[in-house]
């Protein structure tokens, strides 16, 4: 019964932040929703006894992308009223999105005539079950070339998002290192000689 209540409590805030995210104005408030829809997730994670899903949710998409997302987001100095502006163009691919995100759920409201019950929760594990040590068997073992393909393709994501907030934009103060170094005392200090005055 309480995993119950746990279940819809949290399905109630994961849903309202997603709506967040997509009704949200301001860039940073969507990026927050996010947070908040990746913790919520996390707890439905626990829910079903897969601890170790749900800190690495926690740990890299909140942690780390988030947190990239945000400086991003608040460093690239996005003009929201132009963004606005595009929305319209790009309608189209939102509404092919959410069709398929039905088709998604309708498949799994269908699985229920195919035999399988859907309503029944797991099976508890027992106490010896390690979900770490499966997952590294598999992700190491089957699946190690598509996760170090993925940490290369993060890896450019982060080098892009840093090339993206140091480009230069009018009006931006950028420190030259390089004349910096080379001043000479010369160029800043100009010493003029003065006949002394005498008041009378």
């Amino acid at each position: 019964m309480l995993v119950q209540f746990l279940f819809y409590a949290f399905s109630a805030v994961l849903i309202a932040s997603a709506f967040g995210v997509i009704t949200s104005r301001n860039p940073v408030h969507s990026a927050l929703c996010l947070v908040l829809s990746f913790f919520t997730s996390a707890a439905l994670w626990l829910l079903i006894e897969a601890e170790f899903l749900a800190i690495v949710l926690v740990l890299v998409y909140v942690g780390a992308v988030m947190v990239l997302f945000l400086f991003v987001v608040m460093m690239l100095d996005i003009n929201v009223e132009e963004v606005r502006k595009g929305v319209t163009r790009y309608a189209w691919l939102g509404w092919l999105t959410v069709v398929a995100v039905l088709c998604e759920i309708l498949g799994v409201v269908m699985v229920r005539r195919l035999g399988v019950d859907v309503t029944q929760a797991p099976k508890p594990l027992a106490a010896d079950y390690s979900n770490t040590g499966e997952l590294g068997q598999v992700l190491y073992t089957k699946y190690v070339y598509p996760f170090e393909l993925a940490a290369v393709l993060l890896l450019v994501a982060i080098v892009a998002a840093i090339v993206l907030t140091m480009r230069k934009r009018k009006g931006l103060k950028v420190q030259d290192i390089a004349a910096q170094v080379a001043t000479r005392a010369e160029d800043r200090v100009r010493i003029i000689k003065m006949k002394a005055e005498t008041r009378e």
